[in-house]
């Protein structure tokens, strides 16, 4: 049985108890509907097992581990640009149940994904009815590659799919009030809306979707003025967005700041026809068939000159076929287009610079979104009143295998994009880096690690403080793994083991004025240790050895830098501290009672071990 498309949009409730005799009889359809979600999930769970933590993954599980789930600089914490505070609770209650633990982001990835994936079906539903006219616009959105990156990137998928939930959830729920003109529709709106945006800032577009989608099912069954009937009808919805938005965004600007400076800007047109023209546009058709990488950088979209052309013209092929064979499909096509040069252009001035590549953009993972509102509009296509010379049943008969080819085609290209998407995403050293590091630290001697960073191919130096190893290293790190001084050096190599390591001469501590003593320490007043020239800012490894009369501590710093706390014992010993500053001499002095030392020569500079 199909919904007619006028019938359901009468306003009072009662129209919404002709959804259910629907449902029963398309129960062959939700069956397919519901294979489909399962196929997807099989597939998506094998993605996200052939992956591992990647790049900002780390960021999230290290500021888990150091902070509270209730702490300021947790939740609003700006995260390159992006205020996120229920992604890192979420990244927080992970690190606390599995602590660098890959199962954990998965079940999150795929749990996401299965709500992602009922709300676009619960959309398609009320849009188009339970009839199999909706397995298309499901089968694109289940299988699409443009949802790929963003859902095998841990980090990018606490962003992108409760997006994706919200606005399919939003728009349905639009539909709905529009529909009934129930005021719960507008309470479920605005709190889904509200959840979207504390997981990722675009969400801000999920009520203007909502807006488009109601207006547009009403325009294609034709009736008039659609635009104010949605727009008086659901002004509860659009009202209640409204005030959470303003509220929002005094947050969201209080936390990031305004947008960026026009002088700091590129070129985002060049980002955005690259995008389209070699990601998204052979997308649709199951592309881009290809992904090219270059550790540490995610894979982006590289198909063939041809496969680009050929996708092109399926897509004007299919915009000609599509208005010639219903009415009002037209204006779907503008809906869509619209949607993705504002969604891209904005991504582009915020991301684009002089220095940005345009592969950023073809990494597709910023337009997986983009799927929620082409299914929506795939249904209200289908939707559509047919034309008359298409009406007939010779045209049905041959559009339905049309379509089922068209299905097959798209299945088949989809999962062959998805199968080189993995054997691209699932190269890096990041598994065996923090497999092997986790093994060594259940190994280690007991004294603590001087801080480093991990290897740039990890994470890289420009993520700097948050590529140390004390931050990505703590939600396993025993309590004092990790300090300011040791007195035994050692470092992680690349490879994730722990070695013994050395303080290059990059500059020594010269002789001191005491024969048999050189610098003498003790009591209130501070002493001073030259060094053979002057030192950049930046950290360095000191090597100090000295001679003590008890146990006690020291104060120690480079001549324009602050003092860190050195824990020393009686005799004689080397202790190995790391300071951040410059000059041409160490700063030191007793904070013990009774304290007295002797400071010999030693090196200061960087530490390193034999490779």
């Amino acid at each position: 049985m199909v919904i007619d498309s006028r019938a359901s949009e009468c306003v009072p409730p009662a129209a919404t108890t002709r959804l259910a005799p629907t449902i029963r009889n398309g129960r062959p359809v939700l069956i397919v509907a519901g294979c489909l979600v399962l196929l997807q999930l099989t597939v998506r769970w094998w993605v996200a097992d052939s992956g591992y933590f990647y790049w900002d993954d780390l960021i999230l599980v290290g500021r888990a581990a150091e902070y509270g789930l209730w702490s300021v600089d947790l939740l609003l914490y700006d995260h390159d640009g992006h205020f996120m505070p229920l992604a890192f609770v979420t990244a927080w209650a992970v690190t606390e149940a599995a602590p660098l633990a890959w199962a954990g982001p998965m079940v999150v990835l795929l749990a996401l994904q299965l709500g992602a994936a009922v709300a676009v079906l619960r959309l398609l539903v009320v849009v188009v009815g339970a009839r199999w006219a909706l397995v298309y616009p499901l089968a694109f959105y289940l299988f699409c590659p443009l949802t790929i990156p963003a859902f095998a990137w841990w980090s990018a998928a606490l962003n992108a799919l409760p997006l994706q939930f919200a606005l399919a959830w939003v728009a349905t729920d639009a539909v709905l009030l529009v529909r009934t003109g129930r005021r719960r529709y507008a309470l479920s709106g605005i709190a889904v809306f509200v959840v979207a945006l504390l997981f990722f800032e675009k969400s801000v577009v999920v009520p203007f979707v909502a807006f488009m989608v109601a207006a547009l099912a009403r325009y294609v069954d034709e009736h008039t003025q659609p635009i104010r009937v949605v727009a008086r009808r659901g002004v509860a919805l659009w009202a209640g967005s409204a005030i959470v938005l303003v509220c929002w965004s005094v947050v969201y600007l209080t936390v990031v700041g305004g947008p960026v400076p026009a002088s700091e800007l590129g070129e985002p047109h060049s980002v955005v026809a690259r995008a389209a023209s070699s990601g998204i546009v052979p997308a649709l058709f199951g592309g881009p068939w290809v992904w090219e990488r270059w550790l540490p950088s995610a894979p982006w979209a590289d198909p063939p000159g041809w496969a680009v052309a050929c996708a092109w013209l399926a897509l004007a092929a299919m915009v000609v076929v599509s208005v010639r064979a219903r009415v009002r499909v037209g204006s779907l096509w503008l809906a869509a287009t619209l949607y993705l040069l504002i969604t891209q252009v904005v991504v582009a001035l915020v991301r684009a610079g002089p220095n940005t590549a345009t592969e950023l953009m073809q990494s597709l993972r910023y337009v997986a979104d983009l799927t929620v509102v082409l299914a929506a509009l795939g249904a209200l296509a289908a939707r559509a009143r047919p034309r008359l010379h298409m009406a007939d049943e010779h045209h049905g008969r041959a559009g339905a295998r049309m379509a089922v080819a068209a299905l097959v085609l798209l299945l088949v290209c989809s999962l062959w994009s998805t199968y080189s998407f993995v054997r691209a995403w699932q190269v890096g050293p990041t598994r065996a880096y923090l497999t092997n590091v986790q093994s060594a630290l259940q190994n280690s001697d007991g004294a603590p690690l001087l801080d480093q960073e991990v290897p740039w191919n990890v994470l890289n130096p420009l993520a700097h403080p948050q590529n140390l190893t004390s931050r990505i290293l703590a939600p396993v790190a025993a309590p004092g793994a990790f300090a300011a001084t040791t007195p035994h050096l050692r470092m992680i190599t690349n490879s994730g083991e722990i070695v013994d390591a050395a303080v290059w001469w990059n500059r020594a501590i010269v002789p001191g004025p005491e024969p048999d003593c050189g610098y003498r320490v003790g009591g209130s007043a501070s002493v001073t240790l030259a060094l053979d020239g002057p030192m950049i800012e930046r950290e360095w490894t000191a090597q100090l050895n000295y001679v003590a009369n008890r146990d006690g501590g020291i104060f120690l710093g480079l001549e324009y830098g602050p003092a860190v706390a050195v824990p020393v014992r009686s005799g004689m010993h080397t202790v190995f501290v790391r300071l951040v500053g410059s000059g041409t001499a160490l700063r030191i002095s007793a904070h013990t009672p009774g304290l007295e030392l002797c400071i010999g020569v030693g090196p200061v500079g960087v530490a390193s071990y034999d490779n």
